[in-house]
């Protein structure tokens, strides 16, 4: 009868090798004690600068752009050359009749809302005596 040898493929470790050979690692208690799927992020320092700076660049983007995209204002020492033609109203005038025979050709609901635009007026309501600025596109001129 024959014998077989069998030898292993990864030769025995002698045990000088065994003693140098790393030891599984083992979690921190930390991580240990903590259950499973608690579902807690924790960020690094560097994590929380790139959270941060993502979170920041919209709002820096929209004021960049109201920056570029805003209109510088002007302040000239020239006077407006803007002159308007003002009618006083007299006793028992209403607006919609002032409206009437300073356009008679337009809606005097129109009429009525630009004279209250341009004068500034929170009521069709005046009194006799007021002088009413007229808008220029309704002005005799």
């Amino acid at each position: 009868m024959s014998t077989a040898v069998i030898t292993p493929i990864r030769p025995a470790l002698s045990s000088r090798q065994a003693a140098m050979r790393p030891s599984p690692v083992v979690a921190s208690r930390a991580a240990a004690e903590a259950p499973e799927g608690t579902g807690r992020i924790r960020l690094t320092r560097r994590g929380r600068v790139v959270f941060t700076s993502l979170a920041a660049a919209p709002l820096i983007a929209v004021a960049a752009w109201l920056g570029v995209n805003a209109l510088p204002a002007v302040a000239t020492s020239s006077p407006s050359s803007v002159v308007f033609e003002y009618a006083t109203i007299e006793s028992g005038q209403s607006l919609w009749q002032l409206a009437s025979s300073i356009a008679p050709e337009a809606d005097p609901r129109d009429v009525i809302a630009d004279v209250m635009r341009l004068n500034q007026l929170d009521s069709s309501t005046v009194s006799p005596g007021q002088r009413i600025a007229i808008p220029e596109q309704y002005s005799s001129n």
